[in-house]
């Protein structure tokens, strides 16, 4: 009995701190690793990033979601695909991409800073030739759309090799898996973490 009861008082703390380690990953946290270099060159290819599962989406947050049923254009797209994107409008904003690169959310014109002014010109508007823009979305100087109740428009940082919301659409809230977040110490944690919080 002795014995029992020493395995015991070393098993049910390992099986209590199992249990607590799989709630946190079930709800709140998780690690999930960048694919590809659409996120350029703020988040790297391969690079492993933070995923809060609770944390409020704002504009400029970058968030993980499922691709499943969002991009029906890439036929390697599975059930546990997941893309890594950064929100440019939330449900309800209008927006306007111009010709010269700028962005206007609800008439206000948004930073960008987090990539050059190359590549917020030229990759914005110069989408791939063998794909459209997707139904709803309009690029260019006085051509506007407005994001749809429940879903958001997202691009990747890296917008000339970003599979993104021009050409599979909006992505639905119910999509979104998660808020990323990259450790202080990252060179970009700024641009990532917390951009354009006020």
């Amino acid at each position: 009995m002795k014995a029992f009861k020493e395995i015991m008082s070393w098993i049910i703390p390992v099986l209590i701190g199992l249990v607590i380690a799989l709630l946190v990953k079930q709800f709140f946290f998780s690690l999930v690793r960048v694919d590809g270099t659409s996120m350029y060159p703020n988040l790297q290819n391969n690079e492993r990033v933070m995923m809060l599962k609770q944390a409020k989406i704002k504009r400029n947050t970058v968030i993980v979601f499922n691709a499943h049923g969002v991009d029906k254009n890439s036929p390697s797209v599975t059930e546990s695909t997941k893309y890594v994107k950064r929100v440019i409008g939330l449900p309800g904003d209008k927006i306007e991409y111009r010709n010269d690169g700028r962005v206007f959310v609800n008439g206000q014109e948004q930073s960008q800073s987090y990539i050059t002014a190359s590549q917020r010109r030229e990759g914005t508007l110069m989408l791939s030739s063998s794909l459209s823009e997707a139904p709803g979305v309009t690029l260019g100087t006085g051509k506007t759309f407005t994001v749809p109740k429940g879903k958001y428009f997202v691009l990747g940082d890296n917008r000339k090799n970003s599979n993104d919301s021009r050409y599979y659409g909006f992505v639905p809230k119910s999509k979104v898996d998660g808020v990323v977040k990259v450790t202080f110490w990252n060179a970009k944690s700024s641009v990532i973490n917390s951009y354009g919080e006020k």
